[in-house]
């Protein structure tokens, strides 16, 4: 009776994971095409990395790049993929641990007095956690400058 038990609960366990992947796989492929939709709607000239940060650089800046043990200063406007506007900010400067994922990779893409985009799916952003003011799942867009570092 005891190797029943243990069988089922093994059963349910990987019942769920299969389900959770399943899930985190299908979100991926909502916001790749919300993304995509993005970049084709503002025209963008986007490139990709591998963890599916898509990012656009309007000015390079210089040659010196941010890594994430440094404290950055930035001005930024964050949008939801609709156009609506969640969040700014003029010269904010933190470390780049304390930021979400895609920040922590994209602001490195950018030298000092750069600008462009961060476009980040989900999981780079705060994926299925409640943020005051942002869904879970979304999708966000920061126009950034990298001002200093």
């Amino acid at each position: 009776m005891k190797d029943i038990g243990f069988k089922f609960c093994v059963v349910l366990v990987l019942a769920a994971l299969t389900t959770i992947s399943c899930k985190k796989e299908d979100q991926m492929a909502i916001d790749r095409d919300l993304i995509n939709n993005f970049i084709l709607e503002h025209n963008f000239d986007a490139q990709s990395t591998e963890s599916g940060l898509y990012y656009v650089i309007d000015e390079p800046g210089s040659s010196e790049h941010p890594t994430i043990q440094d404290v950055v200063t930035v001005s930024y406007v964050g949008i939801f993929l609709d156009g609506g506007i969640f969040d700014n900010g003029i010269d904010i400067t933190f470390p780049l641990t304390n930021v979400i994922r895609g920040w922590q990779e994209g602001i490195p893409l950018f030298g000092k007095g750069g600008k462009g985009w961060l476009i980040l799916p989900s999981h780079l952003a705060y994926g299925n956690t409640l943020k005051p003011g942002i869904p879970p799942n979304s999708c966000l867009a920061f126009q950034i400058e990298l001002k200093d570092f």
